[in-house]
This record gives structure tokens, sequence and C-alpha cells, in this order.
């Protein structure tokens, strides 16, 4: 098959690096890519916001297969054009993609299937959304309820921080003016993955990011720091409360309205006394999350992948090894906040590339023989191992291995699993 991935993160490193071990794969496209990809698949300079654009690269190019990446292409209707065109594409419609495009939607449908979810109201007056916190007191959630890139979520302790939060998206820093209060919700959090074909829903793994971007889990939420795969708080019977009460309730409401899901669903969960409440979906695989999958999947992810799009994941089952895989996410120097584009990353070369140890590319750029940092997280060193000690080992010699004097990382990805002693229970 020739296949095309939209994006140019890491989470589509990962996917094009384990396509690439599936003989399936004959042709690899990434539109628009980044230093890593390019090593591994061409490179497309194409605007994937674009319906027209996408779907004229497609055509010229013999495209069989689409895989789209990132949650903005969703959004804006990309796979609807596709489709209608005649390509098999992995990622929903623009209109069940809402589940991640609009809190408020999520929250309409959880309410609707009776799914457990913490309570919640929304605003699109700034004056009734302060005056609702000021009412419900702090700790409170607040969340821009369009996309946000990751970053509109302010999980406020005190409610001067929600207060600003909210006074920050009503100012546009997220879009349109629209607000989510929620109640907040105490546990631990995970990620939890499945495939939805419109018809059955596979689980195809777990894992736990790391959102704040300093140590011990302080500072602001990022798109991530770092992950873990699997997620021993995810036992098997956690995850099948969370498919019985929230995955597959969702998805029968979603095609009750005529709007069934088809692709990845990110169940974002709170753990808390062994049962599963949803902090939020999203609608393509999570980054860091995806690296780790990856890492653990390698060439089935493919096989996986395309049982989805032609609605044949009835009777398919996930070969799990026995392992696991962590990744640390380096970031550059001011992130989540203002940062410096441009610094040279080096020492990329002498690193190992295998199932083992890759470092996935995220914001890169390839300038003159070297390769820039773009973006804000920009790389995410991945080590897989048969403990998790042995995947952090892995991950952190790595991250050791980078000369990056512009970049920076948290030192304590994992310690949650690795101070249960580095074993998780099951995916």
């Amino acid at each position: 098959m020739n296949i095309l991935i939209l994006g140019s993160g890491g989470r589509e490193h990962a996917l094009a690096w384990a396509f690439r071990q599936n003989p399936k794969c004959d042709q690899l496209f990434v539109a628009p890519g980044n230093a890593g990809i390019a090593e591994i698949a061409e490179c497309a300079a194409i605007d994937i916001l674009s319906r027209a654009a996408v779907l004229e690269f497609a055509q010229e190019n013999a495209v069989d297969f689409v895989v789209i990446g990132p949650e903005a292409p969703l959004a804006a209707g990309v796979s609807d054009a596709l489709r209608e065109a005649g390509f098999l594409v992995f990622g929903p419609s623009q209109a069940a993609a809402q589940l991640e495009a609009s809190k408020g939607f999520t929250k309409e449908i959880c309410d609707a299937c009776d799914a457990p979810t913490a309570a919640w109201a929304r605003f699109d007056d700034g004056a009734a959304a302060r005056d609702y916190v000021l009412a419900q007191g702090a700790p409170i959630v607040v969340k821009a309820d369009g996309l946000a890139a990751g970053k509109g979520v302010t999980v406020a302790e005190t409610v001067p921080e929600a207060l600003a939060a909210i006074d920050a998206i009503f100012d546009g820093a997220f879009g349109e003016p629209s607000v989510v209060i929620e109640e907040f919700m105490s546990g631990e959090e995970a990620s939890f993955f499945v495939l939805c074909d419109g018809d059955t829903c596979l689980p195809i793994g777990t894992a736990q990011d790391h959102k704040r971007v300093g140590e011990g889990d302080t500072g602001p939420n990022t798109g991530g720091m770092g992950a873990y795969s699997p997620a021993p708080v995810m036992t098997d019977a956690v995850q099948q409360q969370v498919m019985d009460q929230i995955v597959r309730p969702t998805m029968a409401e979603m095609a009750a309205r005529g709007t069934p899901f088809q692709g990845v669903l990110f169940v974002g969960l709170m753990i808390e006394n062994g049962r599963g409440r949803l902090v939020e979906y999203n609608v393509r695989f999570g980054d860091p999350e995806c690296q780790v999958l990856m890492m653990r999947l390698g060439a089935q992810a493919l096989d996986l992948i395309h049982a989805c799009v032609e609605n044949r994941l009835d009777g398919i089952t996930v070969n799990w090894a026995d392992d696991h895989a962590l990744t640390v996410v380096m970031a550059a120097d001011g992130y989540p906040g203002d940062y410096q584009k441009g610094s040279r990353i080096n020492g990329l070369d002498a690193l190992p590339a295998d199932g083992f140890n890759m470092v996935f590319h995220a914001g890169t750029a390839a300038r003159d023989d070297a390769v820039i940092a773009t973006g804000g997280r920009v790389l995410a060193c991945t080590g897989r191992g048969e403990t998790l000690e042995q995947a952090h080992a892995r991950a952190y010699a790595l991250v050791d291995g980078v000369d990056w004097p512009q970049g920076f990382c948290r030192r304590d990805i994992g310690w949650r699993a690795l101070g249960r002693g580095g074993s998780p229970v099951s995916d």
C-alpha cells in the first residue's frame, strides 16, 4: 500500500516508524513531516488543513490509505473530503471529531449515555463563568471549549487562578471564547486507547502521561512531558468498567445521532478506588503516548489500523509482548510559555535507533546539514525493555546522549509506576 500520514510531530514519526516495519507498507508519505521522519519517509510540504491540497496530493501520488495524525485536520473535515473521493481514511468524520473539538459536546454525550464524568457547566459569557467559580470555589478545572493543542486546561488550585484562566479564554487565547468548568476529580490519571470501526471497539493499550511541565507534577499543563506503557492503574477490572460504562455507551450514542465514530478513541481517565471517570476524549493518538504504544506494537499497528478502516475489528486481537516502554520529552527552554526556535541539536547520529531505543522527532527541521529545533516539544527519547526499569534506563541514556543546551526535560518520568516496583499489571 501507498500510505499518507498527515502531521509533523512525534506521534506521526512513531506511526511512520511502526508502519515501515510492516511489509504491507510500500511507499510512505508524511505531510509535512520533520527532520526525523524525512529519514524514513518522503515528506511533502502541503497544507494539511486544506481539503483540496490533501486530496490533490493523494490523487497525484496514487495513495491507497490516509492516516490523519493530529486533531486539526479532523476538525476541518479533511477525512470527509477524502472519503467522499473514495480513499481509505483512518480518522473520524468532522461531526464525530466533535468529541475532541468541543468539550461541551462531549459532556452532553456523557449526560445522554450516563457515562461517569465530572459535574460541569458551559459558559459563553465571561462574567457568568466568573460568578460560577466564585460560587463553587476551588480546586476547580477550567477548559477552553474548543481545540487548544493540549494547553487549554487549567487545574486551578485557587479561585484567582481559575479566574485568570477564564480571563485568558475570553481574551481569545484559545480561539472562540467559550469555557467549560468542571468539578475537580481526585485520583490518578491514565490514558486508554480503543480502536472503533463504527461497530466494534477494540482496546489496544494503556499509558500514563505526565502533563505538568515540572518534576513532581508541578507547574503549568503542557501537551505532555513523557509517558510510559502499560499503566499499572489500568487493571483488567478498570478497563472492563470503562469499556462497559464509558466507551461502548458513547459509541452507541454517537451512532444513534447519525455520527458513528471510526478511528482511535483516546480515553483520558481519572482512576479512584478502582473506578474510572472520563476526563476527556481525544479522537487521535496522544503525543507522547503514541510513541510508547508504537514501540510496543511495532508492525502490527498498521494491521490493526487497516482492519479498523475496513470495519474488520470483530475477531481481531492485539498481540502484546510482556514488555514496557517509556518516553521522555525534550522541550525548548521556556516551554510551555515563550521559547526560542532555531537552536541546533547535536549528537543524534551517534544514538542507537532500533526496537529498544528510538529518538522520535517532534518539533525539528533539517537546515544546512543540521537538525534544528522548531517547536516547543522537540524530541521524544523512547526506550523499551522487559521491565519498566530497563525502558527507563534506555530512555534517559538517549536523553543524556543528546547535545542540546537549549533544551530541558523532566527527570522523573514513570515515577508512579517505578514507585510501585515498576511492573504494571496488564494492558
